[in-house]
C-alpha cells in the first residue's frame, strides 16, 4: 500500500514527469488513503471492511496497470510480472483468506 506513493514522491520522474505532477499527487494521495484505512480496519480487527478494501484495491491495479504501460512504455513481461506477484496474486490470496473467515464466522 505504502510502496508506490513513496516512489511517487521521491522518485517521481518513475510516473513519466520529472517532478511531483498532479497525476503523481493524486496516485499518492489515493494510495495512502487507502492504507490508512486498511491500517484502521486491521486495527478493527473487521474482516468485510478488508474484504471491500482489497476488492477496491484490485479493481485500482487493473486500471493502473495498462495505464503505466501505456504513459511509460516499459517492458510488457517486467510490467506483467510486477503487478501480478506485487499486486494480483496477494489480493486473490488474501480475499480468499477473508471469504473463508467471514464465512466461518457466520456460520
Amino acid at each position: 500500500m505504502f510502496i508506490g506513493p513513496y516512489i511517487a514522491m521521491v522518485n517521481p520522474s518513475f510516473f513519466v514527469e520529472s517532478q511531483l505532477t498532479l497525476s503523481t499527487s493524486l496516485y499518492a494521495a489515493r494510495n495512502l488513503a487507502i492504507g490508512i484505512v486498511f491500517l484502521l480496519a486491521i486495527y478493527l480487527r473487521n474482516a468485510s471492511m478488508i474484504f471491500i478494501l482489497i476488492i477496491i484495491r484490485l479493481i485500482t491495479d487493473l486500471i493502473d496497470a495498462p495505464f503505466f504501460y501505456i504513459i511509460k512504455e516499459p517492458n510488457l513481461i517486467g510490467l506483467i510480472v510486477i503487478f501480478t506477484f506485487c499486486c494480483y496474486l496477494p489480493a486473490i490470496f488474501g480475499l480468499r483468506y477473508l471469504w473463508k473467515h467471514m464465512t466461518n464466522n457466520t456460520s
